[in-house]
């Protein structure tokens, strides 16, 4: 009989494929740990950037709610700001691009700096959205010296939306835009804001139409504009008009454009280059102050 040889070389070819399969996985271990760190890795990347985002979010939210506690508890009042029975002027803005907006979860006063992608998306041009040109014209009239000499009657801003409101001489606008972007918002929505610690009503919405209801009686009304081919010297010219009757002075608070107002009785140009808001007001203080000798 013949030996069966075929049973061992069966035997060596299972040895040989048994160390090939050991070889195999020797080399695949170093691998399967090289995947395993990096999942981990990323995981750990994962969670860093899920953590640092929540703690950006809670940190904004602190920042906010810190924001509305302030604005909630009212706006300071500027004691300098005294009311006289002498001959006055107030002051209107016309045109304010003041408007709010729900701007993901929270409502928002639109400005072409923050809403640019937001405006385009909605079909809106982002250059008309400019809140902060309401902002420097405030803070140019309520600095005056003419306003600390209680020479400033009123102040009444008018929106593009045609909401109109009343800020009295003796508030104080914060110096900001982040701030005077809240409280504009609480405005917008709440109708009025109160001093710190009192009642009183220092910026609150009011009836339309302005010259029915809110301007002076027999004032004169003026009107600003680039446009005009009446070009005078701002100090000569209020020399004939602010000494025996209030004067009212109509300003646009828009980037561009002419306001158009009814109730103007005469439209002039201060200077032969277009002025921004806040300087043409600066020009009008400056020259009433020197008619009225307040230094």
């Amino acid at each position: 009989m013949v030996r069966p040889y075929g049973i061992k070389v069966n035997k060596r070819k299972e040895r040989q494929e048994r160390y090939d399969k050991e070889e195999d996985e020797e080399d695949e271990q170093p691998k399967f740990e090289q995947k395993q760190k990096a999942e981990e890795s990323v995981k750990k990347a994962r969670k860093e950037s899920t953590s640092k985002a929540e703690e950006i979010n809670e940190q904004k939210e602190e920042t906010e709610e810190e924001a509305e506690d302030d604005i909630d508890e009212g706006i300071p009042i500027n004691l300098a700001a005294r009311k006289t029975e002498k001959p006055g002027v107030v002051f209107v803005l016309e045109k304010a691009s003041l408007e709010v907006a729900k701007v993901g979860k929270t409502y928002q006063l639109l400005n072409s700096d923050d809403h640019a992608n937001f405006l385009r998306k909605n079909n809106r041009n982002p250059a008309d959205y400019r809140p902060d040109i309401t902002h420097q014209a405030l803070l140019m009239i309520l600095d005056s010296p003419v306003n600390k000499a209680g020479r400033l009657k009123a102040v009444y801003v008018r929106t593009e939306k045609g909401v109109l409101f009343e800020v009295k001489p003796h508030v104080r606008i914060p110096r900001t835009y982040k701030r005077f972007a809240g409280i504009m918002l609480q405005l917008l929505q709440k109708l009025s804001i109160t001093a710190v610690g009192g009642r009183e009503k220092l910026l609150r919405v009011i009836k339309n139409p302005i010259e029915k209801y809110h301007l002076p009686v027999n004032s004169r009304k003026i009107g600003f504009s680039y446009s005009s081919e009446k070009l005078v010297n701002m100090q000569k010219h209020l020399a004939t008009v602010c000494n025996d009757t209030d004067t009212v002075f109509v300003l646009g608070a828009m980037a561009h454009g002419k306001i158009e107002c009814d109730y103007i009785d005469d439209f002039v140009a201060i200077s032969g280059y277009p002025l921004s808001a806040a300087y043409c007001i600066s020009r009008i203080c400056e020259a009433l102050a020197t008619n009225w000798n307040i230094i």
